[in-house]
């Protein structure tokens, strides 16, 4: 009788949890739109820098899939190269966000305290940041062990898991970004 692994079952179950979380916070965002009577509001966001962040962070889904590719072809020094540029990517979009939130703090004095688009813009756009953060944790752990020999082809199918978690980081991205500075705005 087939059964699933149980690595994929884990990461099905996670992300459909942190799905839910996702929901919730989208939801809280688009009911509160435009509620708050004083302070910015959402017409203070800017597009310029988040659609370069944006691509950064899509391209990652390529660079990630090309790495757990490479690894499965047993081409280790081009997994890490793509793994590599994956964080890289990865870094440059939580880079891109720090300036976004710099902008909106001191020019436009937005803080998470200001009011309540304050509140839920960087409860919404701070928990994807976050499971950014975490996924970036994730594979430069897995770089890290790859580089020290302990990673192998045999490994494939963990790495693959590991990306899962980063394409849902850039379907939850999809829709932050379409809530926030498309609907939102």
């Amino acid at each position: 009788m087939w059964r699933p692994s149980r690595g994929k079952v884990g990461m099905i179950c996670l992300i459909a949890a942190e799905s839910c979380i996702f929901l919730t916070f989208v939801v809280a965002y688009l009911f509160y739109i435009g509620k708050s009577a004083t302070g910015p509001q959402p017409a203070v966001l800017g597009l310029g820098l988040v659609i370069v962040n944006s691509i950064a962070l899509f391209s990652s889904s390529f660079t990630v899939v090309a790495a757990v590719r490479a690894l499965q072809r047993g081409q280790q020094s081009v997994c890490w190269r793509w793994l590599a540029a994956t964080i890289c990517l990865g870094a440059f979009f939580v880079c891109g966000t720090g300036f976004e939130w710099n902008g909106l703090m001191h020019e436009h004095t937005l803080y998470p305290s200001t009011n309540l688009f304050g509140t839920t813009f960087y409860s919404l756009v701070g928990l994807h940041l976050f499971h950014v953060i975490v996924g970036l944790m994730l594979l430069s752990t897995v770089l890290v062990l790859g580089l020290t020999g302990c990673v192998k082809s045999r490994h494939a199918h963990a790495f693959d898991l590991v990306s899962w978690y980063w394409h849902f980081v850039d379907a939850v991205w999809v829709v932050v970004f379409v809530t926030v500075y498309v609907i939102g705005r």
